[in-house]
């Protein structure tokens, strides 16, 4: 029908002539010519309908996951052309991922020992395992990870269980807690350089923003009041609401660990400006030398603050090396914190399966004084071959103690001292040397031609490869960086 013809039914409608319609009739006749309206109405704009799409929302468009980054894109060429010894001896070698395989055949031999905690074999258990969890997740998991916690801390703190929100991993964790913490447009304060992923971590999905404490290696980048102060004072001047400090202890990408003095300076900025005060310690059982680490909670006892406002991140992925099975933890010293996040933790839970395995394995004391230990033992001889090659090569480091990473410095290798430099020396270096290492631009590092090189996710074959690729590189590449 023409659109003529309905305005003719439609004013015959209202002049009472048309009397023999129904009114299912007359309203079928309505909706069809309204589609037929806007059908014309694309017509004369030149679209076509198929070309019409749903909008999604700004969240699902942003760019704040930062997967362009250097950081993730090195990753996808690694993926693209991994290196194998046999298979493809000429891809690319992967030290971009804060990974530790070194430990691996100790867990394996202790799953070997104890099936039973992998198959869950008994029927009750099974049934129960199987069954829907309460948010607090399985108390005996719940009391074997703060056991395990304190362990690493040398006993000198406690944890109680009832205080450990479970989380699919440390990523979950850090959100969990930006949702609990602020609202959107608020702001934390890092200091840099920071991890990479912080930014979809933190930012993404809340809407929190971040604002960098600038740190320099003209102190090896330690955190310093002056520039805490500076950071508060920047979002003050941009009318911004700040919410909190988060750091990272053992610090990922540094690969050291923040004294005593510096986190009890953090702790007296954050009561005396009443905010929030956040210690990822995901690395704190990665501690492999001196000085030793310190925790946020040993800092609490001793000062015997009020610690409502501090807050730690934890995990598994890292310290008993096992990223894939998504196991985190909150623990705040803040009851209505502790209350929401286990809420929201409904949308991040671990599975009853993985607390089961990981209850029984981490409630053998005898095997994680052994594996803490001989781990610790394993991550400073890898490191000690990582520094010695790049050494050879003439490329400098930071001086690390814990973590999974080396913080190098390949400045003297920039074509230019700028951000510029800094990303053109990182192709040469992952395209010539095939080698993915991820620049300190990545982490917000001030300064160029600093880089994080990991060196926990690889045999030790492959360690000497990508040593001698580093040394060829810097052969055929002298110092061009004069300034």
């Amino acid at each position: 029908m023409k659109k003529s013809i309905y305005i003719g039914l439609i004013r015959g409608l209202e002049n009472g002539r048309v009397e023999c319609l129904s009114f299912e009739l007359v309203l079928l006749l309505l909706m069809t010519m309204r589609m037929n309206i806007c059908e014309e109405k694309c017509i004369s704009v030149g679209l076509n309908k198929s070309n019409i799409t749903t909008s999604v929302s700004k969240r699902a468009t942003c760019n704040t996951h930062g997967e362009e980054s250097p950081f993730f894109v090195g990753w996808d060429d690694y993926r693209k052309n991994p290196y194998d010894r046999k298979l493809n001896p000429n891809g690319v070698i992967q030290m971009g991922l804060a990974e530790n395989r070194l430990s691996f055949d100790l867990l394996e031999g202790w799953l070997r020992k104890h099936p039973e905690a992998l198959m869950a074999s008994e029927q009750n258990l099974f049934k129960e395992l199987a069954l829907y969890q309460d948010y607090h997740g399985l108390e005996a998991f719940r009391k074997a990870m703060a056991s395990f916690m304190e362990t690493l801390r040398g006993n000198r703190v406690k944890f109680e269980a009832e205080r450990i929100v479970n989380t699919a991993g440390a990523t979950a964790a850090n959100e969990l807690l930006m949702f609990c913490l602020a609202d959107p447009g608020d702001v934390f304060l890092v200091p840099t350089p920071y991890y990479a992923g912080f930014d979809r971590d933190l930012r993404w999905r809340t809407g929190v923003e971040i604002m960098p404490i600038h740190c320099y290696s003209s102190n090896n980048f330690e955190i310093t009041k002056s520039a805490v102060v500076s950071a508060y004072k920047e979002a003050q001047n941009r009318k911004k609401n700040v919410k909190g400090i988060l750091i990272t202890n053992p610090c990922n990408p540094l690969g050291t660990t923040s004294s005593a003095k510096i986190l009890k300076m953090l702790l007296d900025f954050s009561r005396e400006m009443k905010i929030h005060l956040v210690c990822d310690e995901i690395y704190s059982g990665s501690v492999f030398c001196s000085p030793r680490f310190y925790s946020i909670a040993e800092i609490v006892v001793r000062e015997n603050y009020s610690p409502d406002n501090v807050h730690i991140v934890y995990s598994l992925s890292k310290d008993l090396g096992l990223p894939g099975f998504r196991v985190g933890a909150i623990y705040s010293y803040n009851d209505t914190v502790v209350t929401a996040a286990r809420r929201m933790s409904s949308f991040c839970m671990v599975s009853s399966q993985t607390q089961h395995l990981l209850a029984t394995m981490l409630s053998d004391s005898g095997f994680v004084n052994y594996y803490i230990a001989e781990n610790q033992k394993r991550l400073q001889e890898r490191y000690k071959v990582l520094v010695s090659g790049l050494d050879m090569a003439g490329i400098r480091h930071l001086e690390g103690n814990a973590g999974l990473f080396c913080w190098v410095n390949m400045s003297h290798l920039l074509p230019s001292n700028d951000l510029d430099g800094e990303l053109k020396l990182w192709k040469r270096i992952l395209y010539e040397a095939r080698l993915n290492i991820s620049p300190g631009s990545s982490f917000k590092c001030m300064e160029p031609g600093w880089f994080r090189v990991c060196f926990a996710d690889m045999n030790i074959s492959t360690m000497e490869v990508a040593l001698q690729r580093f040394q060829d590189f810097a052969r055929v590449n002298p110092c061009t960086n004069l300034s």
